[in-house]
């Protein structure tokens, strides 16, 4: 049986052409299955039912949000007609692959399900664009900001806790080390800046390092001002999370207090990229706002 995909394809290809995480391997994994379930026109309840679960566990397999069982992965292939033994067996070692641990792995006793499933997009990401309202992106925190932001929501945990979020935030940063470093645009309220996150020495640290990283080339960071009155993204922060692969879509991430929503439908994130796209152009310029962070340093 013919076992291209509709664009002339063969299915899976590239995906072992390059090595990634397995969070992203399975995004890309459950992307490629959810093009072939359309293109067979079969409804994610008929796929349920071939695999014996539910549309919504279908779901969260085509996003890459649970891991992939092999034997399901062969199922829902053989129920699309990929019948070609030498994709079957290309795919179920992809499959495999998927299921090693993460980085993050070690962090399982305190990472929560939802934050985790971030962590694999902030990965795979090629470009980060976010707003922020009340504390400094962690892609830039330093050790001693990030332990002051952490301290306050987790009251009552063991210093040993504290200092895994620590470590965790600070491992994020890694991807800036990477050779092609996704791009990442930050753009903060003037609140960011002036609120004492840890006192004064710890905030006069954390704003010179923020003026370091923003002199990275694949750093942008633009500040909104007081004096720009209010602004288009006054409701709150977001990232949005842009990716080069087709089979990843573009995903706006809003953090809550116990929990976070993923929006990944194109109106909902065009709505985002449209504000964020606002609110950048109210900003203060990259270089005012070095000079304006430098200034807020010397103040504190």
């Amino acid at each position: 049986m013919n076992t291209e995909e509709p664009d002339g394809e063969q299915p899976f290809s590239g995906l072992d052409d390059t090595p990634v995480e397995a969070t992203v391997l399975r995004m890309m994994l459950g992307g490629q299955l959810r093009r072939l379930r359309e293109a067979a026109g079969i409804t994610p309840e008929q796929a349920g039912f071939e695999i014996r679960a539910s549309r919504s566990k279908v779901s969260r397999l085509e996003t890459g949000r649970v891991g992939l069982k092999g034997r399901d992965v062969q199922d829902l292939l053989t129920l699309y007609g990929v019948t070609d033994e030498d994709v079957l067996e290309k795919v179920l070692a992809l499959v495999r692959q998927s299921n090693t641990p993460d980085w993050w792995a070690k962090y399982n006793d305190i990472l929560p399900g939802w934050f985790e499933a971030y962590l694999g997009l902030e990965s795979a990401a090629s470009t980060i664009r976010s707003f922020e309202i009340q504390f400094v992106h962690g892609l830039f925190q330093t050790e001693d900001y990030a332990r002051a932001v952490t301290r306050p929501g987790r009251k009552g945990a063991p210093a040993g806790e504290i200092e895994d979020w620590v470590r965790l935030r600070l491992s994020r940063q890694a991807l800036h080390a990477r050779q092609k470093p996704p791009r990442i645009w930050s753009v903060m309220d003037e609140a960011v800046l002036r609120r004492p996150v840890g006192g004064p020495a710890v905030m006069r640290a954390q704003l010179r390092h923020l003026v370091k990283m923003g002199a990275m080339p694949h750093v942008t960071l633009q500040v909104v001002p007081f004096s720009r009155g209010r602004h288009a993204a006054e409701s709150g922060s977001f990232t949005v999370l842009r990716f080069e692969e087709r089979d990843l879509p573009d995903v706006v991430y809003l953090e809550q207090l116990t929990g976070a929503i993923y929006l990944d439908q194109r109106s909902d994130v065009e709505q985002y990229l449209e504000v964020v796209d606002e609110v950048s152009g109210e900003a203060l310029t990259p270089d005012d706002t070095t000079r304006f962070i430098e200034q807020v340093a010397r103040e504190t």
